[in-house]
């Protein structure tokens, strides 16, 4: 493969983050590479880290010229490959990782020849990842009955954090977007995944995304809901930026409970489900939205807590309303890292890495 040596440094350095990108016998994560990077691209990639560094900084260390890190970042930024912000000493650059970054920002450039190479990288290495902790993402519970002596959590309140949000967007699910171009469409609906900024009108000059309200975005939560969706967020409290509305149909995580038989690919939410006895008649349409293979009938409805990860679907389509959540027992509780820069540190330590 031409430049097939930059192709593994890059590799090599994306596996170097707390998020990971694992090699593969059959070299897929370099074809995948080589399908989003230009040669020239993954060479100043190779320069860059994770967290944003000055512009000139990185010019000096690539060796080029400010003309050629402007076109650089202009193009590795249109294909969504980098991160660039605004820092102390003006314009700052870093690498993406691979997930949770530039793959969801390819869902405007999948076509089918990528869905396969990313199938079976995914199928190769990727699952790998899925049972190191903590986890990608957390589930946040859908907006349904809490009970009545139970204060759902301030990280777990979708409602809250949508308020506290100054721009809202929403746009294709990546994962669902593969799977359909694998023939493999789960009839989910696809447009659900939401994008959050601090920023008012952050999103005004992405023609890719379609901008929202608030109370347009809490119209897609209810959507995905009512798809019997489940709404997961990165793994930290503060620094809330997306929300994914995930199915094991096709979601690259919850793909790994059924594929890879791995249960803890996703953090739990703070709460499990509970049934009413009195309430429930036994119809079985909680058993058909759960997921995670928590939910059994003898008569009544009855949940397994351990499996259950709190997501309140169940609940959200109990047409007795005969069930609820309620908060685990302290010693229960899932840790959750208050910051992404502490969900790095907590992720490198579990790899064994330094950052």
């Amino acid at each position: 493969m031409d430049g097939g040596t930059v192709y593994q440094r890059l590799a090599r350095k994306l596996d170097s983050f707390p998020q990971g990108f694992p090699a593969t016998e059959s070299g897929k994560e370099l074809e995948l590479l080589a399908l989003l990077f230009t040669p020239e691209e993954a060479e100043f990639a190779c320069n860059l880290t994770l967290e944003p560094q000055p512009v000139n900084d990185v010019a000096e260390e690539a060796g080029i010229s400010p003309r050629e890190i402007r076109d650089m970042i202009k193009s590795m930024g249109g294909k969504g490959l980098i991160k660039v912000a605004r820092g102390e000493t003006g314009l700052a650059v870093g690498l993406l990782p691979f997930v949770v970054g530039f793959f969801e920002n390819q869902v405007f450039r999948m076509d089918k020849h990528f869905a396969d190479v990313y199938e079976a990288y995914y199928k190769e290495a990727f699952t790998t990842l899925l049972s190191v902790e903590p986890q990608f993402h957390r589930v946040i519970p859908v907006n349904v009955p809490i009970k009545s002596d139970i204060e759902i959590l301030p990280e777990d309140n979708v409602v809250a954090l949508f308020a506290g949000k100054k721009a809202w967007a929403v746009l294709d699910c990546v994962c669902r977007t593969e799977q359909a171009l694998l023939g493999k469409s789960c009839g989910h609906p696809i447009k659900v995944c939401l994008a959050l900024s601090d920023t008012p009108g952050a999103f005004d000059n992405a023609p890719q995304l379609e901008v929202l309200d608030m109370d347009g975005a809490l119209a897609v939560l209810e959507k995905a809901a009512e798809a019997g969706l489940v709404h997961t967020i990165s793994n930290n409290k503060e620094d809330l930026f997306y929300v994914c509305n995930c199915g094991t149909c096709g979601c690259s995580l919850l793909r790994g409970i059924a594929e890879a038989n791995i249960a803890n690919v996703v953090a739990r939410s703070a709460y499990y489900a509970v049934v009413d006895p009195d309430l429930c008649t036994g119809c079985g349409v909680c058993l058909d939205y759960c997921q995670f293979q928590a939910i059994s009938i003898n008569g009544y409805s009855e949940v397994n807590a351990v499996k259950c990860v709190g997501c309140g679907v169940c609940a959200h389509h109990c047409p007795e309303g005969a069930i609820s959540l309620t908060l685990r027992d302290p010693e229960e509780l899932p840790s959750v890292p208050e910051t992404e820069d502490s969900w790095l540190a907590e992720r490198a330590k579990a790899r064994g890495l330094s950052i």
